[in-house]
């Protein structure tokens, strides 16, 4: 079994995959968030959003999500028409493989369409949009805590970035995203962290 889990994240490794998310204000205005999703790891590379999504904006945020020697071999993504001529060549000039998914096919970017899943159950149900600005902080802290905090059983338990074993110590609750989540850990003592 160890032997198959080892040759599956081999699999993944250099694979990314791309998706975009409505997102509702306050004002009934609709933005789109644009999550990328490293696939070895299941690790939140880069999000962002807009109102006006481009096929420029987002060969743009392609480049900001991968500078040179970070870009994985394979980038996989929906068959949108957002994703146009300016999209595919920046990929391409990247040394990607786009590997666009069949029309009407969510199931084929499954791994994408998970952790989107998991930000509207974990964070945007839970609160008000009230604009692009307000999403993109929102987006930025919930990355960090799935990147850091959050633990997956594909994993072993363990989070994307990874967590140390903290074997002494009182333990305490850290508040992330307002008290929304919680991150477990230890301290020295209740005074060294932000408690509730």
């Amino acid at each position: 079994m160890d032997q198959w889990r080892g040759n599956r994240s081999n699999e993944f490794d250099g694979i990314a995959a791309i998706d975009l998310l409505t997102v509702r204000t306050a004002l009934f205005d609709e933005i789109y968030a644009l999550v990328v999703l490293s696939l070895d790891r299941r690790r939140i590379v880069f999000v962002t959003a807009t109102e006006h999504p481009t096929a420029l904006w987002l060969a743009q945020q392609v480049r900001e999500a991968f500078p040179w020697d970070t870009a994985p071999r394979y980038l996989i993504r929906d068959n949108d028409g957002k994703y146009g001529d300016a999209f595919r060549r920046t990929v391409r000039a990247f040394g990607i493989r786009d590997r666009p998914i069949a029309p009407h096919s969510p199931w084929q970017n499954g791994y994408v369409e998970r952790v989107i899943g998991s930000i509207r159950r974990e964070c945007l149900d839970h609160v008000i949009v009230w604009n692009e600005v307000h999403l993109r902080r929102l987006l930025a802290a919930y990355a960090d805590y799935y990147n850091t905090s959050r633990t997956h059983l594909a994993l072993g338990k363990d989070a994307p970035d990874g967590r140390t074993v903290e074997r002494e110590g009182e333990v305490v609750a850290v508040r992330v995203l307002g008290g929304l989540h919680h991150r477990y850990g230890r301290c020295a003592t209740a005074k060294d962290s932000n408690i509730r």
